[in-house]
């Protein structure tokens, strides 16, 4: 048993070490869209930071862990666990990007531990103002990556117009006989499909937001505030150790056989 814990704990973090070993630490402003690597400080701007539960220190993320134990337990044991959810932004020299740590696995967090009423309090934060580690899913959110549709933003638009039908006809109802018959329908759509085109330029023209979110296809998706040198040493070292007891625990286990 302790041999099969070992060898997929060993294949685990060995394969964690390669994933930040093979993959270069992208720029913000060029990072292509997909699996990419980046590393930036993370800011300190108030609606950046959130508030820790237990600490009240403000941070940009959070884990809160409550254990108990009673007379006859000799282990505390887990009551609840609180983990920030909220977005925060990092930047490097070329742009921001914003990270959703939802599904991440969180290393380098500062561990802060307390006692209070038999009870023992632990909490896990990363904090603005530092350089930040994230290796997840890349993708730009509206700018020149806006997904839009002519066809069903003009359908929108002319649904609006129909609400007010008074002003519709005052706009379009060019024989006054008041009604809106098709030659005058053809050109309020003609004017919707004008408006629509004009605010699509307009959105593509904006700069797009970045966002860093846990893959879809459950590869690593991890937050640090270690350099990817100092994460890759500590893989590498956990890797070590647990072949070294898989290892040892299938020598001990044909011996015993």
């Amino acid at each position: 048993l302790v041999a099969v814990i070992g060898l997929f704990a060993w294949v685990s973090t060995h394969g964690r070490a390669r994933a930040i070993a093979e993959l270069p630490t992208s720029r913000i402003g060029s990072a292509a869209q997909g699996y990419v690597e980046l590393y930036g400080r993370a800011s300190v701007d108030p609606d950046n930071l959130i508030t820790s539960p237990f600490s009240g220190v403000s941070c940009i993320w959070y884990r809160c862990r409550t254990y108990s134990k009673d007379n006859n337990d000799r282990e505390w044991r887990e009551v609840s666990c609180n983990v920030s959810e909220a977005t925060f932004e990092i930047r490097d020299p070329t742009g921001a990007c914003r990270v959703d740590p939802d599904d991440a696995e969180v290393m380098g967090a500062e561990v802060r531990t307390t006692y209070s009423g038999g009870y023992k309090q632990v909490e896990e934060m990363l904090f603005g103002g530092g350089l930040i580690y994230v290796l997840g899913e890349f993708s730009t959110v509206g700018g020149a990556q806006s997904v839009l549709s002519v066809s069903e933003d003009v359908s929108t638009l002319l649904a609006e117009w129909k609400k007010d039908p008074v002003h519709l006809k005052r706009r379009f109802d060019l024989n006054g006989d008041g009604e809106i018959d098709l030659h005058e329908w053809e050109l309020a759509r003609r004017l919707a499909t004008r408006t629509v085109e004009k605010q699509h330029r307009d959105i593509r023209q904006e700069a797009g937001v970045h966002v860093v979110r846990a893959p879809k296809n459950r590869r690593l998706f991890l937050i640090s505030s270690l350099s990817p040198q100092k994460l890759r040493q500590r893989y590498l070292l956990w890797s070590f150790l647990h072949l070294s007891v898989l290892a040892v625990a299938s020598v001990a286990a044909i011996w015993l056989l």
